[in-house]
């Protein structure tokens, strides 16, 4: 429709009676009872314009529907709140568009550490993907108009940004940064990628490194990155307290009541007066105040709620709940409401409470002190022996509680109750014992109904004298905890039954059952375990609840808890009563705690209407007022759950490198969390911690497997782990798996100084060898230790057989060493075994070997790696080994001569000569055989890869052996070295005989190529 012809329409319009098209609005009377001078309702300016088949103008709209000049600039702020949750579109030429019309979808945007985000659509149908690049023009929390684009490549739908409807991100906390003249916010909520930038002018005091508000001067757009300015300078990172200040900036919590609110705070009296006594709407207040209520809390709260009473009556009991009648005080519209409605809950941080009233209400009038005299809500109850609810009344009520308690004392009186607890209370004493009784009775009724009772761990966070954390401790639930639970559940459902049976809206806490999506991957993962779940496509709690109390024996009944509990859906307030699955109720509401939680003070307003015969509507709408209350209740979770974090990294702080146990808590795409004991420290174990190999994660089955191992991880799997790195700027621990195999591997190696001492003759050099890492460090940290354990010998001389261990043991390393540059074995090599010597080599010396040399340290010499030889055939003759003779007096004795070796995969010992295999020098070829031992003499300088030779030496006079030829096993290796650079590795030093040439060529590989 064109603009002239829309022009044309409204004149047409205005020839029917003016207020035709507005009497014809569906909603009309629901907006007459919310305004004076009630304007078109939402849903009928929707109607209109899709009747009218094409955009308009705003000022032909209003013709339309005949709207005044007194109600024209109204009639504009409806339609820019339309604009702004999305309904309506302005185009490009300021026509009024429907934004389904055109294919938009409204939502806001949720941003991820990595720069990119996604659309949560208002109509909750799924996730749109939004590219780094859509995110450039927004901020997380901004709400936009998105066309999809298509699918990304993991097929979840794509959207392009049309329109920001509204920028929500205008302040934000995060630590000062300075670069290069450059100046910096970078924000602590990690969802908001970019960082701000701060002109020179606008950075005020701010230092680098403190944590500042910065106020948003320019929003970003694809071009342009955010401008702000510094507002206020919170103080250093470390500071004590600095964790809270961040958490309420970070999440937008309200900590400062406005003027207005405190100014009626203190205004409001400090005691109950004559005039708070009169009737309520109409409703008479009753006088409780000689009823023995106590209330019964924890040992630091300082916010009483509720007090209990109970008395037996006949077979039942009568139970009386009092709650503090906040709504006496706070009425709707003013300064007290309205911060209530922000403020949604309180929020409790350790050592730190910010209230959603102000403490002169919250701690003072409203709480429920001992010896004072306070207005409440009362829920009145006859309860039978079966736990079940007769009958109730509520009224309003004046008490005076007669003890606060708490429930270490209330169940140290009941277990003792002759004990020094009880004789200070002996006038509550029996009332007590009647609550118990009671709590018995609704117990047992709990589990006729049903209900889901899952075994979860508090924490609580302990402090020094200092202000530093103590300890993380689980906070102990004991019988007096469930006693106040189930009484607070009886006076919840009453209240939800009153206003259901009045027919007045209020906000119920609905809890649903699983969806079907959910429900099927339950299923499915329960079969694979031989189980199954009751209740068809619609179970109820009490088939969850069977169903619990038959894993109780299994070994994997707390993975299978988890998988219940995560196949539940979160728990909303909505004035939709779709009862609490959870509870097994089929309505359910929030009365028991109006300081705390700005629901259950609409809940006492509409209790009121309804006994003064009225009804109660608020000045929102309850659809409005549930999703405000639900967004704060999480709002206020996140907040302390960053707090809790952030604590818990500052006391792993000094714990980096330790190594605990624990159980898996939660497994994702990206690794698995581990939940330590006894600590209740939770940190991630990264994916590629978990081992050399690609992992795939199961979202059925919560779990992550290797695909080349097969190595499972999955809920609740026991696993040690050592503290890796611990980031306070964000938050985070991170573990590595400690392997059990790694301490297997490495602690036989640490002994090897003593096994050179004990081990016997018989050992062979190939048995370490077979037991030698695998990994290239592992294979380093060997080396090393086998060297330490050779340079830990005694230089004493010793006697042929001690000798011939430790030619065992320092052959051994040899192998392990030149196993580094080995090629993976194809197939195994038969070893060959050594030529015998002769009778004539046994009595002379081989013809090229040179004649001994007065020993002395000389720095080992390399040799051209051409001059290298291939090891003599299997049947060839080795050469010649010479018989040593003692060295004169007084003269240091010379080092052996040495030949060269056959290349067998091991050798059989035969009477083992005294003597060092020493490491070849580079280019040359092991040696074939080890001379006999020679008189002590200097030691000489350790070469790496074995002993001194004055470590194995034998004494003068000591019994000669026959010599044996000892030979280097060669084991298979997956060393990348090459193996021209292992034979220069292998150099025989410069002060031993050159090795004899070869008898006969050989086809032979070489030792350091042998597969």
């Amino acid at each position: 429709m064109s603009i002239k012809k829309s022009a044309t329409t409204s004149k047409s319009a205005k020839t029917a009676p003016a207020t035709s098209l507005r009497l014809q609005d569906p909603h009309l009377e629901r907006e007459r009872e919310r305004y004076e001078n009630p304007l078109p309702s939402r849903e009928y300016v929707l109607q209109v314009l899709e009747e009218a088949g094409a955009p308009l103008y705003a000022e032909d709209l209003a013709r339309l529907l005949s709207i005044t000049e007194e109600e024209r600039a109204f009639f504009e702020r409806r339609l820019g709140a339309m604009a702004r949750d999305g309904q309506l579109m302005v185009n490009r030429k300021g026509a009024l568009c429907i934004a389904e019309k055109i294919d938009l979808i409204p939502g806001r945007v949720q941003g991820h550490a990595e720069g990119f985000g996604f659309l949560v659509p208002d109509d909750g149908s799924d996730d749109l993907y939004l590219s780094s690049r859509e995110l450039d023009k927004v901020m997380h929390g901004d709400r936009v108009l998105v066309r999809q684009a298509g699918f990304d490549r993991r097929g979840r739908r794509e959207g392009r940004i049309v329109e920001v409807l509204e920028r929500l991100t205008t302040r934000l906390v995060g630590r000062f940064m300075a670069e290069h003249g450059v100046y910096r916010v970078v924000a602590e909520d990690k969802r908001i990628a970019k960082d701000i930038l701060v002109p020179p002018k606008e950075k005020g005091k701010a230092k680098p490194g403190q944590v500042v508000m910065v106020e948003i001067t320019q929003q970003p757009d694809h071009k342009v990155q955010p401008l702000g300015r510094v507002v206020e300078i919170l103080g250093n990172y470390d500071d004590p307290g600095m964790e809270i200040e961040i958490a309420l900036r970070k999440h937008n919590l309200p900590y400062e009541f406005s003027a207005e609110a405190k100014a009626q705070a203190e205004a409001t009296p400090k005691t109950v007066g004559k005039k708070d006594l009169k009737p309520v709407m109409g409703v008479k207040r009753v006088d409780l105040r000689d009823l023995p209520l106590v209330t019964i809390d924890g040992e630091t709260a300082r916010d009483f709620d509720d007090a209990v009473y109970a008395e037996k009556k006949g077979k039942g009991w009568r139970l009386v709940v009092a709650i503090a009648d906040v709504s006496h005080y706070v009425q709707p519209g003013d300064a007290l409401d309205v911060t209530s409605i922000e403020r949604g809950n309180s929020v409790y941080f350790p050592r730190r409470v910010i209230p959603m009233l102000p403490e002169e209400l919250s701690n003072g009038l409203c709480s429920l002190n001992p010896a004072v005299d306070r207005l409440c809500m009362v829920c009145d109850m006859q309860v039978s022996a079966s736990g079940s609810i007769k009958k109730y009344k509520f009224y309003p009520a004046v008490m005076h509680s007669k003890a606060r308690l708490t429930y270490t004392k209330v169940w140290d009186m009941l277990e003792e109750p002759k004990g020094k607890t009880a004789k200070e209370y002996k006038k509550v004493l029996p009332h007590i014992q009647d609550l118990y009784a009671l709590y018995q009775a609704f117990a047992a009724a709990r589990v006729v109904r049903g209900a889901i009772d899952f075994e979860t761990t508090e924490t609580e966070v302990r402090f020094d004298d200092k202000g530093k954390i103590s300890q993380i401790v689980p906070v102990i639930r004991n019988p007096a905890h469930k006693l106040i639970e189930e009484c607070m559940l009886a006076a919840n459902v009453c209240a939800a039954d009153f206003l259901i049976t009045n027919k007045q809206t209020c906000l119920y806490r609905v809890h649903e059952g699983p969806n079907p999506e959910r429900l099927e991957k339950l299923r499915e993962y329960l079969r694979s375990c031989g189980l199954s779940l009751g209740g068809g496509e619609e179970p109820k709690a009490g088939d969850y609840a069977t169903l619990l109390e038959e894993i109780k024996t299994r070994p994997d009944a707390s993975l299978l808890q988890t998988m219940l509990l995560r196949s539940l859906q979160q728990a909303v307030y909505s004035p939709d009563n779709k009862g609490h699955f959870g509870l097994g109720y089929e309505a359910y509401t929030h009365f028991t705690s109006p300081i705390r939680r700005y629901p259950d003070l609409l809940v006492h307003r509409a209790i009121k209407s309804v006994l003064a015969g009225k009804k109660y509507r608020p000045a929102q709408k309850w659809e409005a007022l549930g999703i405000q209350c639900s967004m704060t209740e999480r709002r206020a979770d996140e907040a302390s759950r960053d707090v809790m974090n952030f604590l818990k990294c500052y006391f792993m702080q000094d714990k980096v490198g330790e190594v605990f146990e624990g159980s898996v808590s939660a497994v994702t795409g990206f690794g698995m969390f581990v939940l330590l004991d006894n600590l209740y420290v939770e940190g991630l174990v990264h994916v590629s911690e978990l081992g050399n190999d690609y992992f795939h994660y199961d979202d059925l089955r919560h779990e992550l497997k290797g695909e080349r191992s097969g190595r499972i991880y999955k809920l609740t799997d026991r696993v040690k782990v050592k503290v890796a790195r611990v980031a306070l700027d964000t938050s985070k621990i991170d573990f590595v798996l400690v392997p059990e195999e790694k301490a297997k591997v490495v602690a036989p190696i640490a002994e090897a100084p003593a096994a050179v001492a004990s081990a016997p003759e018989s050992v062979s050099a190939a048995e370490p060898a077979r037991r030698a890492p695998k990994t290239r460090s592992q294979r380093r940290r060997a080396a090393a230790v086998a060297r330490k354990a050779a340079a830990a010998a005694t230089p004493a001389p010793v006697n042929a057989a001690n000798s011939g261990a430790q030619l065992a043991v320092a052959a051994a390393a040899q192998a392990k060493k030149a196993s580094r540059s080995q090629p993976k074995a194809k197939a195994p090599v038969a070893p060959q075994p050594a030529a015998k010597p002769t009778d004539n080599t046994a009595a002379k010396p081989a013809a090229n070997a040179r004649k001994p040399a007065a020993a002395k340290p000389v720095a080992p010499t390399a040799t051209p790696a051409k001059r290298a030889r291939k090891p003599v055939a299997a049947n060839a003759n080795p050469a010649a080994t010479p018989v040593p003779q003692p060295a004169p007096a007084g003269k240091p004795a010379t080092k052996p001569a040495t030949t060269k070796p056959t290349a067998p995969k091991t050798a059989k010992p035969v009477a083992p000569t005294p003597a060092v295999a020493k490491a070849p020098a580079r280019g040359k070829a092991a040696p074939a055989t080890v001379p006999t031992t020679a008189p002590a003499q200097k030691p000489a300088a350790r070469r790496r890869g074995g002993p001194t030779a004055s470590a194995l030496t034998s004494a003068p006079g000591a019994p000669v052996a026959a010599p044996a030829p000892v030979v280097a096993p060669a084991p298979a290796s997956t060393s990348r070295r090459k193996p021209a650079q292992t034979a220069a590795l292998l150099q025989a030093p410069a002060t031993e005989a050159a090795p004899a040439k070869p008898a006969a060529r050989s086809r032979r590989k070489k030792p350091d190529q042998q597969g």
